[in-house]
């Protein structure tokens, strides 16, 4: 793997582990002087027959760490137990995550809000409407704004389409 620190700046990168193994990668990353984010967010649990609020990943399996990621460094993440790699894009070049995704999740983290999952959507991905009145119709998604896109359906016989705006929730990839 090429990895040459004088290229690299700091930065975020994503960390792939075990399942359940979040906690404890964090921890040893931060003891071993790595700045660590883990975002999480609350969810009921239904333990010994009594629901109970708890803090679950909000990425399950994935967590985000800080630096310059010179060789040793790198070989130092990799030697935490229960990390499988961290995430790269193609074989040889590690892919460093935009300073404002992960300030956005911060931001999203200390405000204390409602957080849900959701499907990631990108513009142009095939959609089905799951709320009605238009429930069941399938199209593709065209995102506008950060909560409103667009359902495109398509005549391609006649060339023509037309557009419904929807609410991101209300649509799933199809």
């Amino acid at each position: 793997m090429a990895i040459d620190s004088n290229q690299q700046p700091e930065a975020w990168y994503a960390v792939w582990m075990r399942s359940n193994f979040e906690h404890l990668v964090a921890g040893q990353l931060s003891a071993k002087g790595f700045h660590t984010f883990l975002p999480e967010l609350p969810s009921w649990s239904k333990r010994r027959q009594a629901q109970q609020l708890v803090r679950m990943p909000m990425f399950p399996g994935y967590l985000f760490v800080r630096g310059v990621m010179e060789k040793e460094r790198y070989v130092d993440i990799l030697k935490v137990r229960g990390i499988v790699k961290v995430l790269e894009d193609g074989w040889t070049r590690l892919t460093p995550i935009p300073d404002d995704e992960i300030s956005a999740l911060q931001q999203i983290v200390d405000a204390d809000v409602p957080v849900f999952p959701h499907p990631h959507l990108k513009h142009g991905d095939r959609v089905r409407v799951i709320a009605e009145p238009l429930a069941g119709l399938e199209g593709i998604y065209v995102q506008d704004k950060f909560s409103k896109g667009r359902l495109i359906v398509s005549v391609d016989l006649l060339g023509r389409s037309v557009a419904v705006e929807m609410d991101v929730t209300d649509v799933e990839a199809a």
